[in-house]
């Protein structure tokens, strides 16, 4: 996505192949990385589970008149003078789309972040599916997968993605049912009408999201001063500022706006919104978003 007035080190590889290797290169790490930080907080994560058909023991009760017979347990049902039934646990499992923003706006990273914005993006999108795929959600990354249910989730994920040659910056949305979710991950850098005419779909499909932004702290700051060139990573076009640091308080009050915007609007539809910047944990945008989703996105 477009960037706004973000420093780039250098112009993104424009081919499709060249990015796809880098990326493929980049996913065992980040999977390795996205298993730590689920280790930090799977101990707060649960499915929505409850008593139904399943694998899973769930608990003994009483046996009511009428229930099958076999659905008895007569080991427990002998301990005492009462019938128990063995109940199974059902998983109320539902599709949850996983996204994180593949354009040359996500390279960015400055010297006081620990990692670039699409590092964090991509860690967070495999934590998540490691964690959903745990609890027996169906997963799915819009025009990369279909849904599909899975204890090793966010494996199968990193494989698609290391043989992926081209992730579409917008994937088509509209497929998307009814009372699924979908978590988007990106620097939402690009005007704001345009980021919600891309999204209204959503809206209007009853589908509810939960929005990530990744946020560099030299983009939130702007710590340039002097004669500075500033490059787009998206186009390539370059704009040097004699004195930079008279350019600091207008550009904070522009990201500043576009963020207060674009999440004013995402919480009006019942959607979370979530900032994550790439100097801070990245735990703390998952326990906030796995939150989000066990409250109903508020």
């Amino acid at each position: 996505m477009a960037s706004l007035g973000a420093v780039s080190p250098a112009v993104a590889p424009r081919d499709a192949l060249a990015r796809a290797r880098v990326r493929a290169a980049l996913v065992p790490d980040l999977l390795i990385e996205a298993r730590r930080v689920v280790n930090t907080v799977i101990a707060g994560w649960h499915g929505r589970r409850k008593r139904g058909i399943g694998e899973n023991f769930w608990q003994f009760r009483p046996y009511v008149d009428g229930e099958a017979i076999a659905r008895i347990d007569w080991r427990r049902s002998a301990r005492d003078d009462h019938t128990y039934v063995r109940d199974r646990e059902w998983e109320a499992a539902h599709t949850v789309w996983l996204w994180a923003d593949p354009s040359a706006s996500m390279l960015y990273q400055s010297k006081t972040a620990s990692v670039s914005k699409e590092s964090r993006a991509l860690v967070l999108a495999l934590a998540l599916a490691e964690l959903l795929s745990r609890s027996g959600e169906r997963i799915a990354w819009p025009g990369l997968t279909d849904p599909f249910s899975a204890r090793n989730g966010a494996e199968r994920l990193a494989a698609q993605m290391m043989h992926a040659v081209h992730l579409p910056t917008r994937p088509d949305l509209s497929t998307m049912k009814r009372f699924s979710d979908v978590v988007l991950i990106s620097d939402f850098l690009d005007p704001v009408e345009e980021t919600r005419e891309w999204l209204d779909v959503l809206a209007t499909r009853g589908v509810r999201a939960h929005l990530i932004e990744i946020s560099d702290p030299a983009e939130e700051e702007f710590p340039y001063s002097g004669r500075t060139e500033f490059q787009d990573p998206e186009t390539g076009t370059k704009l040097t500022a004699g004195r930079a640091e008279t350019l600091r308080e207008d550009y904070r009050n522009l990201y500043t706006a576009r963020r207060e915007e674009l999440s004013a609007w995402a919480r009006k539809l019942g959607w979370s919104y979530t900032v994550n910047h790439t100097d801070k944990l990245a735990s703390d945008a998952l326990v906030r978003v796995h939150l989000a989703m066990s409250q109903g996105g508020r």
